[in-house]
C-alpha cells in the first residue's frame, strides 16, 4: 500500500448526487487509507459564502490535490467540472464497461463483456464554437455533398467539428498503453465516421493507423461508426480497448452502459498528464432527489479507479470485489437493480465486505 499522504477534492454535486458521494466517501474514510478528503466551498454554498460559484480558493485546493471526486452536476458545480476538464487539461476520458454477475442486464448473454471505451475528452464539437450561418456569408464554404455555399443555406446554426493532432496522438497513444497494461485482449479498435468526415474523423483514423505501426504486439482494427455500434450491440465480447473522438465517446459509452444494466453501473475517469478526476457517468437524477435511491455502484467503480491512480492498487481490487460479492450475493440491489435497497445500505454492504 502506498504510504504517502494524499489529498482529494470532493465536489458532493447537485440534487440526488449528495446522497451517493456522501457515503461513498465514508465507505472511503473507513478503510483508514492516508487520504485527506477535502470539500472546499462550490456551487451555491459557495455563491452564498463568496458571491461566486467557483472561488478561487476552490480552484486552488484542486491545484493542490492529487485528484478529484465528483459528483454529478445539473449546473451550480459546472465551472469547476469544466476547470477539471480544460483547466487541468484531463484528455482522455475513460469508461469501462465490464459485466458482473447480479446485474440487471438486458442481455441474454452478457458474460465475458469486459472492454473500456477511452473518449477524446477536450475537442471535436465540445469546445463550443457555434454561431449564426449567415455570420459566415463572407466565407466559400461549398459543400461536397449539397453542392450548395453554406450561406446559400438560408438562416441557421453552424458548431466547429475540430480533430488536432497533438490531441489526437495523446490520445490514442493512451489507448495503446492501456492495452498493454489491462493484458487482456491486446486489442485496441478505433472508430469514428471517417467515411463521411474524411478531412476531421479521417485524419483522427490515419493517426491511429500510423500510431499502431509503434505497437506491433497489440492488435488493430478500425470501424465506421454506425458499424461499431452495431457490432457493440451484437458481439460486445470481441472488444477490449476502444478509442474515439469527443462526440462518439460521449454517445456510445452510455449506450455501452445500457448493455450492463444501466447508467448506475458506469464509472468514468479522466486522466491527463499531470492529474485526474473521477465521476460516476449518470446524471443528477433531480426526478429522485431525496429518496435516497440512487444507485452507488458507479459512484463505487469510479472510486476503486481513483485509488489505483493514487497508488492503492490492492485496496481498490478489493472494492471492486467487495461490490461484485453484493451483486452476486443479490440481496441488497437497488431498485433500478430490481431490489429495494436504499443507497447508503448497499454502501454498508460493501463496507462490511471490506
Amino acid at each position: 500500500m502506498n504510504s504517502e499522504q494524499k489529498k482529494v477534492v470532493v465536489v458532493d454535486g447537485d440534487d440526488a448526487s449528495p446522497e451517493v458521494m456522501i457515503p461513498a466517501v465514508a465507505l472511503l474514510e473507513s478503510m483508514q487509507l492516508p487520504i485527506t478528503f477535502e470539500r472546499p466551498l462550490i456551487g451555491q454554498a459557495a455563491i452564498d459564502a463568496t458571491g461566486v460559484g467557483f472561488p478561487e480558493e476552490t480552484k486552488q485546493a484542486i491545484d493542490d490535490s492529487d485528484c478529484t471526486f465528483f459528483g454529478s452536476t445539473s449546473g451550480a458545480s459546472t465551472p469547476a467540472l469544466f476547470y477539471l476538464r480544460w483547466g487541468k487539461q484531463t484528455y482522455a476520458n475513460v469508461r469501462p464497461c465490464q459485466w458482473t454477475a447480479g446485474y440487471n442486464t438486458p442481455l441474454a448473454n452478457p458474460q465475458g463483456i469486459d472492454f473500456t471505451i477511452i473518449r477524446e475528452n477536450l475537442e471535436d464539437l465540445y469546445l463550443g464554437l457555434e454561431g449564426d450561418i449567415e455570420d459566415l456569408s463572407g466565407l466559400n464554404l461549398v459543400s461536397p455533398h449539397a453542392r450548395a455555399n453554406l450561406s446559400d443555406l438560408g438562416p441557421g446554426k453552424y458548431a466547429i467539428k475540430a480533430i488536432t493532432q497533438a490531441g489526437s496522438e495523446r490520445v490514442i497513444r493512451y489507448a495503446f498503453e492501456l492495452a498493454r497494461k489491462r493484458g487482456r485482449g491486446k486489442k485496441v479498435t478505433l472508430t469514428c465516421k471517417y467515411n463521411m468526415l474524411s478531412e476531421s474523423d479521417g485524419f483522427f483514423r490515419k493517426i491511429g493507423n500510423d500510431i499502431a505501426k509503434e505497437y506491433p504486439d497489440i492488435e488493430y482494427d478500425t470501424y465506421i461508426i454506425d458499424d461499431f455500434l452495431c457490432r457493440m450491440i451484437t458481439k460486445p465480447q470481441l472488444f477490449d480497448v476502444i478509442v474515439m473522438p469527443n462526440l462518439y465517446g460521449d454517445i456510445m459509452s452510455d449506450g455501452a452502459a445500457g448493455l450492463l444494466g444501466g447508467l448506475g453501473l458506469a464509472p468514468s475517469g479522466c486522466y491527463g498528464e499531470h492529474y485526474a478526476y473521477f465521476e460516476s457517468a449518470h446524471g443528477t437524477a433531480p426526478d429522485i432527489a431525496g429518496q435516497h435511491i440512487i444507485n452507488p455502484t458507479a459512484t463505487l467503480l469510479s472510486a476503486a479507479m481513483m485509488l489505483d491512480y493514487l497508488g492503492f492498487g490492492n485496496e481498490a481490487a478489493q472494492l471492486n470485489a467487495a461490490i461484485k460479492q453484493v451483486y452476486a450475493d443479490g440481496k441488497v440491489l437497488t431498485v433500478d437493480q430490481g431490489g429495494n435497497a436504499k443507497t447508503y445500505e448497499f454502501c454498508d454492504a460493501v463496507a462490511k465486505l471490506l
